[in-house]
């Protein structure tokens, strides 16, 4: 499939976060008014390189890996400018870049985190998702309250919900993100807490 990108700086969508984003290039108004025509998703990727700090065209300074955007909620401003809300989606790669728009595009290619046999029982995942849980309230015992109320239930949403959460680098979400499994999904942002959540266990 092929679908408009919105690169951003040190920014990794998961599966069902929610992200405010400000739409004020005309390329990217353009990306906007494409997508509210067509109902289509867009995608998110990171920019990894500025180009202060690398020579390299934009196209190969962003990653090859990215995430679904679903537009939920849009307000224009007089100016022309837009505040939306997308919702992350699924996650892809990115076969080969388009350079034909004013805005990047791409061929991508869905990339779904691998399923467990049939048989296999979502124990380990569960397991890991309310450890990953206690962590978190460990990690941050002044939001429990909140971490409570509003954590999912659902493991890969949780997944998701740890990574907005704890203070973690660009590259420490996108190797999150790119984890082949759900299972071990959970256990690299487990492996993101810091040590001294385990030594309270």
């Amino acid at each position: 499939m092929r679908v408009p990108l919105f690169p951003l700086p040190n920014v990794v969508l998961f599966p069902g976060q929610v992200l405010p984003l400000y739409v004020f290039e005309p390329r990217y108004r353009e990306l906007l008014s494409r997508v509210q025509q067509s109902g289509e998703p867009f995608g998110i990727v990171r920019i990894l390189a500025s180009r202060h700090a690398s020579p390299l065209p934009f196209h190969a300074r962003v990653s090859r890996v990215g995430t679904l955007a679903d537009l939920r909620e849009v307000e224009a401003h007089e100016d022309g400018t837009s505040s939306i809300k997308v919702v992350g989606g699924e996650r892809f790669r990115v076969q080969s870049f388009d350079l034909g728009h004013s805005y990047l595009s791409a061929e991508v290619s869905l990339w779904p985190l691998e399923s467990p046999p049939l048989a296999t029982s979502t124990l380990p995942e569960d397991n890991c998702a309310r450890r990953l849980l206690s962590g978190l309230l460990r990690a941050r015992p002044d939001d429990s309250r909140d971490i409570r109320q509003y954590a999912p239930t659902d493991p890969l949403l949780l997944a998701s919900f740890a990574a907005a959460l704890l203070p973690l680098g660009a590259d420490q979400r996108e190797e999150a993100l790119e984890a082949p499994t759900l299972l071990e999904r959970l256990n690299t942002l487990m492996g993101f807490l810091p040590g001294e959540v385990w030594e309270l266990n």
